[in-house]
């Protein structure tokens, strides 16, 4: 009985495969693709936070290979205001002018939630961020939003993102006190006005 259930089951697939010649390139190269896509969010977090430690060539570096040459970024801050830059060098001049600006001395992005739609050469992510943004040893800016990406095939085979928008949804700042009594005391939350 095990033996004629294997040949029925093998037989089942054997028909899957005569029905759909691509069966296998289909089911294999479809993760493939996704899970590179998904690196693409991962490489912006670390070529970010590169520049926030003051790096910001290496911060170039790493952003070109996460966008094609021509990229178009834009960040949409929780008050309406946005700003968009063309291409990878101009927008990492972007965020590193904006962190020394604000006195970070480090950053850390975390992405999450990452939604990847493929379509042929072609394909949509989401990812959620996290970032902190490290101010002193008692003062921290937080920020949250969502990545929307276009993303492409390139000629060389590499996924790569030609367009992203971050929308956030909050920008705070949080301190703590410097006194050990002091903090039993509710923080103050304040949102700091970034310079353009």
């Amino acid at each position: 009985m095990l033996a004629a259930t294997l040949v029925l089951f093998g037989g089942r697939f054997e028909l899957a495969r005569a029905i759909q010649p691509n069966f296998e390139a289909a089911s294999v190269t479809q993760p493939n693709a996704e899970l590179e896509i998904q690196k693409l969010t991962n490489c912006y977090a670390l070529g970010t936070d590169a520049i926030g430690s003051g790096n910001l060539q290496e911060g170039k570096k790493i952003y070109r290979d996460c966008f094609t040459q021509d990229a178009q970024i834009t960040a949409i801050f929780p008050d309406g205001a946005s700003e968009t830059r063309f291409g990878t060098d101009a927008w990492a001049d972007f965020v590193y002018s904006v962190f020394q600006g604000n006195g970070y001395q480090a950053t850390q992005h975390l992405m999450g939630t990452i939604n990847v739609s493929v379509r042929s050469d072609r394909a949509k992510m989401s990812s959620y961020l996290h970032a902190t943004h490290k101010r002193s040893d008692t003062s921290i800016d937080v920020a949250n939003g969502t990545y929307e990406d276009d993303v492409v095939l390139n000629r060389n085979g590499r996924w790569k993102i030609s367009n992203r928008t971050l929308k956030l949804i909050d920008f705070l700042n949080l301190s703590s006190p410097t006194t050990p009594t002091a903090r039993t005391a509710p923080a103050e939350l304040h949102i700091p006005r970034m310079k353009q």
